[in-house]
């Protein structure tokens, strides 16, 4: 029989020690979070949480701890796969990667991308590529890139009740394109399109949309000549909500570092290290120990 431990465990020194945790996960009770909620939140000034997941266990922590949104991005692409870019993920990978994160999500909305070559100047394709991502993951909503180009998709997809979120700014489905990085919408004319696309994808039926690596100023502009929850992502602060990618938040990443990455921790120094230890011990014989087996 095992023993019950409550709480988070540390193995130190060939004990088992509990560890300080700073914050409290939220209840199993707690209210499910909707694209209304959110439209709530906007309007009662709640800022918006939203992070990336791909996997079960990264995504049962992240909703256990409270967050509002998972994004299930194409940028499993990247950091799931080791591509250069978030286009080589198809969509049964995508479709895979979101069943798993929604069998272990309670609370949160999740949104799924619908990966390049999916959408783009097909609305029956986009329409199509939605039904599959809902049917067989069982996601909440799916997310697009692009303006006035998927008006139509966005309408289609909306008409047949799955909710849309858009994404405007720098879009890494079009990364070739750009030939670049750099922060969008600089310029007068690029910023003009940007809110006219925001204006556009608010009257075809986005419940939300993301901007990424656009002028803050820009960012709220936009926020606050739209009804719908605005998410940024390099966007400032003074838009209705937040995204990161997890990976990159915690540290596993390192070769990612933008300006308007904060990273809460350095957990590839502390995989490492505790891998590192594991090595040690199996070399030096020290693992397992006569407590550790049978």
């Amino acid at each position: 029989m095992g023993i019950m431990i409550n709480g988070p465990i540390n193995y130190v020194s060939g004990k088992y020690k509990m560890m300080n945790v700073s914050h409290t996960p939220v209840s199993s009770k707690a209210k499910k979070v909707t694209t209304h909620v959110l439209t709530e939140m906007k309007m009662k000034g709640e800022k918006i949480s939203m992070l990336t997941a791909y996997d079960y266990s990264m995504a049962r922590l992240i909703d256990q701890a409270g967050v509002d949104v998972i994004l299930v991005g194409d940028s499993a692409s990247n950091v799931m796969a080791g591509h250069e870019t978030t286009l080589p993920i198809t969509l049964d990978q995508m479709i895979y990667h979101a069943s798993s994160v929604i069998r272990a999500v309670s609370n949160a909305l999740v949104v799924v991308d619908l990966p390049f070559g999916t959408y783009q100047g097909n609305s029956k394709e986009a329409l199509n590529s939605s039904i599959r991502i809902m049917k067989e993951s069982g996601g909440h909503a799916v997310k697009m890139e692009g303006g006035v180009e998927i008006e139509e998709s966005v309408r289609r997809i909306v008409g047949a009740g799955i909710p849309v979120m858009g994404h405007l700014g720098l879009m890494p489905q079009s990364i070739y394109q750009y030939g670049t990085y750099v922060v969008r919408a600089k310029e007068e004319a690029e910023a003009e399109k940007l809110l006219s696309d925001a204006r556009i994808l608010q009257e075809a039926g986005c419940f939300a949309l993301v901007l990424e690596k656009i002028p803050a100023e820009l960012a709220t502009r936009v926020a606050k000549e739209v009804e719908i929850p605005v998410i940024g992502i390099g966007a400032g602060g003074g838009v209705d909500g937040q995204v990161l990618v997890l990976h990159d938040m915690l540290g596993i990443t390192q070769e990612f570092s933008p300006r308007f990455l904060r990273r809460y921790h350095t957990l590839a120094e502390e995989i490492m290290g505790a891998v590192g230890k594991y090595i040690k011990d199996v070399k030096t014989k020290d693992f397992p120990n006569s407590k550790e087996q049978y």
